[in-house]
């Protein structure tokens, strides 16, 4: 099963470009706007969830249907939902190896902050060698390096503090050439204009986007509270708060708070995050529910809402009942 995510399309190849994050982004991807709305709310029981009312949902939040459907089907292809049918109506719901891989990867969306503090101290280097003339393989093995957390520190050296990511440990002949692969302490040599690993990193940039991201969500706090955000744009503003907060995870170097600029608002953008991913999980999954009981008379108990605490726990996905069981 291929990841369900396109790197290229959160996290573009950016060597010859500036680090940016859309504040809204202008046209979401629809597959990842499909993952994203299903590991939402079937994740923990597997839910089917019958193919219009996935429609219905992701043209509420901005897709045409034709486009909603075709991503539904690709999605389908890729190995990340399996189909069934029930009389005439088709369900769908996310196969197991994807059930368990976005499990893992909401965990460590909001564990990022927390790990980033257990820091040992050593990075993590790749040196490779890909020949000129194979620019294609050259942006593919970018994106990807990005998508793991790296950051170009010199031409052809990646760095990061995380541990080498299984992905490159084991990875056999794709095709991107000479790799290797270091984790060492970074030591100051007399005499040499020393280069810190964190300036792979574009902070300015970093810093603000955290503090868009805080202005961006902060004025939907007190709605939020008054339970004034309902329905579709519950389900909108939920979605939207996770496709954007979860990117951070890429830009922000996982280092300790003390070793990050004065004022780094890591955690003030996670507590936005919580408080709003939270504070919406009733109305959106009340909404998803509703939605899903205009198309079939089935029960809608497996269909749940997780917190950003129960995601930092685990969210183990269980098997389901069948469709309109």
């Amino acid at each position: 099963m291929v990841s369900p995510f396109n790197e290229q399309e959160i996290l573009p190849d950016l060597a010859h470009g500036t680090l940016r994050i859309p504040r809204r982004p202008a046209v979401e991807s629809p597959r990842a706007l499909a993952v994203t709305l299903l590991a939402d709310y079937t994740l923990r029981h597997r839910a089917w969830l019958p193919s219009a009312a996935i429609v219905a949902l992701l043209v509420e939040s901005g897709l045409t249907a034709a486009s909603a459907r075709t991503a539904i089907s690709r999605l389908a292809r890729r190995g990340v939902l399996e189909r069934t049918r029930r009389g005439r109506q088709s369900f769908y719901r996310l196969t197991t190896p994807a059930a368990a891989t976005l499990a893992a990867g909401g965990r460590s969306v909001v564990a990022f902050p927390v790990e980033a503090e257990a820091w040992d101290g050593q990075w993590t280097l790749i040196a490779f060698s890909v020949p000129q003339e194979r620019e294609s393989a050259r942006r593919a093995l970018r994106s990807r390096l990005r998508w793991m957390g790296f950051m170009p520190l010199y031409d052809g050296l990646w760095v990061s503090p995380s541990p080498p990511p299984a992905e490159i440990t084991a990875r056999g002949d794709d095709g991107f050439g000479a790799v290797t692969v270091f984790r060492a302490r970074r030591v100051d040599v007399a005499g040499c204009a020393p280069r810190d690993p964190r300036d792979a990193w574009d902070m300015a940039a970093i810093d603000a986007h955290y503090a868009d991201f805080i202005e961006r969500w902060r004025p939907l706090l007190p709605r939020i509270a008054a339970g004034e955000i309902r329905g579709a744009e519950a389900l909108r503003a939920r979605t939207e708060v996770m496709e954007i907060y979860r990117r951070f995870k890429l830009l922000d170097p996982p280092l300790p708070m003390r070793l990050m600029p004065p004022g780094w608002l890591r955690q003030q953008a996670r507590e936005m995050f919580a408080a709003v991913y939270d504070g919406l999980a009733e109305p959106a999954v009340r909404h998803v529910r509703r939605t899903v009981a205009r198309i079939v008379d089935s029960p809608t108990s497996g269909i749940c809402a997780h917190t950003v605490a129960e995601m930092l726990e685990g969210v183990v996905p269980g098997e389901g009942e069948a469709p309109g069981g």
